[in-house]
């Protein structure tokens, strides 16, 4: 069996299909930072508030759990 009726890869396309999810994979990452940059703030400001409590607050709530 010959390989003749298999068309040769039209390697241009490929390249602009690779370039274009290249593109939407570096936009997907730069919102994904984005949230994550999000989630860290809001992380560091619980950490915060909670080193701010009395000990005696933070000793009751985890006796309730």
């Amino acid at each position: 069996m010959s390989n003749d009726s298999v068309p040769p890869p039209d390697l241009a396309a490929a390249t602009v299909l690779l370039a274009a999810e290249a593109a939407v994979l570096t936009a997907r990452v730069r919102l994904l930072r984005g949230q994550l940059a999000e989630v860290s703030v809001r992380i560091e400001e619980t950490a915060r508030r909670l080193n701010e409590l009395p000990a005696s607050s933070v000793m009751a709530d985890d006796e309730d759990r």
